[in-house]
């Protein structure tokens, strides 16, 4: 229960109106994870939905021998394709990845289901979260699509400073390169140029940017 937890209370008071909020705190299970847990992995069976209370966690879709990251979730989201698991009854088809000490909400399936059809509230909320992450998955498919590498670098760094709030990000150029799908040595040489340029700051494991990037 979640009902003596006074910070995911007043997380979950911005959301939903007081019987669903309620209900979820006397449900819910809280739990605090730290950088490179998983939270799901493709395939696995969805036994809860999470809505996140704080942190980040980034969605990737895995390929046959590479990631693609898809989206970030923030505070106050969930994820529309765990969702859509969820309703079709299938595997997991993303990995949640814990990119910054979050925590989470998690949801029983069933009731994540059953609510559909009792709390008003509850079937906005997810039909939000399908628009907010179709958008994310249309930016996501136009940087790939249309958009030079150093491009693609370059949004990959506002928006991921974005998310954090903050200029000052701590990834290793593995990290960048693993969510770009490329290889370290381009992004190392992209980072340099845009160095050159002045647009960013590198110290190690931290891209600090200069505005306007």
């Amino acid at each position: 229960m979640l009902a003596d937890n006074q910070f995911a209370e007043q997380r979950l008071n911005a959301l939903f109106d007081p019987e669903l909020r309620a209900e979820i705190l006397a449900v819910g299970r809280l739990q605090t994870v730290e950088p490179g847990a998983v939270l799901m992995e493709p395939g696995a069976p969805m036994t809860y939905v999470p809505i996140v209370l704080s942190g980040t966690i980034k969605i990737m879709r895995q390929g046959t021998d590479a990631e693609l990251l898809l989206y970030y979730l923030r505070a106050s989201d969930t994820c529309a394709l765990s969702l859509s698991s969820l309703l079709t009854g299938e595997g997991s088809a993303i990995r949640a990845v814990v990119d910054e000490k979050a925590v989470v909400v998690l949801i029983p399936a069933r009731l994540a289901d059953e609510w559909l059809g009792r709390y008003p509230g509850w079937r906005q909320f997810v039909f939000r979260t399908y628009q907010q992450r179709f958008d994310d998955l249309l930016e996501t498919f136009d940087s790939v699509a249309f958009r030079q590498l150093d491009e693609r670098l370059v949004a990959y760094l506002t928006r991921k400073a974005a998310v954090t709030g903050g200029r000052h990000l701590y990834l290793t150029h593995d990290d960048i390169a693993r969510d770009l799908n490329t290889s370290r040595e381009v992004v190392s040489r992209l980072l340099k140029q845009l160095e050159r340029l002045g647009r960013v700051a590198l110290t190690r494991n931290k891209v600090s940017l200069l505005l306007p990037l």
